[in-house]
């Protein structure tokens, strides 16, 4: 079982508490407007707020380009009503670039390879375009889950590869719905989000194939060694 977390880190000040309610509002404007009127995803939600607990939330803080990286936050509703429908939205996962006349602003920091949810089985028409995981929404950069009973523990599970080096901050914040009315927050009152403090290196790690297994590990081959001494 994983250890639980009380919120953040001892360590987390004010300059932390201003970036998670910087992506707690971030989040309530991109849930607010969204895209078009209401759906059944949004109907009937809720003017609530639901009390979270941040059980586990992990993101290597040392990366290198192309490298596979697990982003992985795991809550527990400590409310005693069920979630209408538990949403987290990650940014900083994109940058814009300066250059003029691009077709399109944003561009990748991460790839992702797999979001939240299980891939649709059979996979749908548009599996080709669309990142597998069946949390997927209309919002940008916000993932749904469904309901989440009083006292259940959730995990959002994204699956990235590093395409750009450099330094970042990855934001993440959940909201209780989808609609912008249903809230969440952490038991002591504070937006229920946080941080992950990322550096990319510019060169992955070098690997190689171990002849006896078969199987990538990492480090130069040590055979390469011995074949040069002879």
């Amino acid at each position: 079982m994983w250890g639980r977390l009380n919120g953040f880190p001892p360590a987390a000040g004010r300059p932390l508490r201003a970036a998670v309610a910087t992506a707690a509002l971030l989040l309530a404007g991109v849930l607010a407007t969204g895209c078009g009127g209401g759906s059944p995803a949004t109907a009937g939600e809720p003017s609530q707020t639901f009390d979270l607990q941040v059980v586990r939330a992990s993101f290597p803080h040392h990366q290198s380009i192309a490298k596979h990286e697990r982003l992985l936050i795991s809550v527990r509703n400590t409310s005693d009503k069920t979630i209408p429908n538990l949403a987290a939205t990650v940014d900083s996962l994109n940058y814009t670039p300066n250059f003029p006349e691009l077709a399109a602003s944003k561009r990748p920091i991460w790839a992702i390879e797999r979001g939240p949810g299980q891939p649709a089985r059979p996979p749908v028409e548009t599996q080709e375009v669309s990142i597998p995981g069946g949390g997927q929404t209309a919002y940008v950069n916000t993932w749904a889950l469904g309901p989440l009973p009083a006292k259940h523990t959730e995990t959002f599970y994204w699956l990235v590869v590093p395409v750009k080096s450099g330094a970042y901050t990855v934001h993440w914040a959940f909201s209780a719905g989808l609609a912008g009315k249903a809230k969440a927050r952490l038991a002591g009152g504070g937006p229920a989000g946080g941080h992950f403090h990322v550096v990319i290196a510019p060169v992955p790690p070098e690997t190689h194939v171990d002849p006896k297994t078969g199987q990538v590990v990492p480090g130069p081959y040590a055979g390469n060694k011995a074949e040069l001494g002879r």
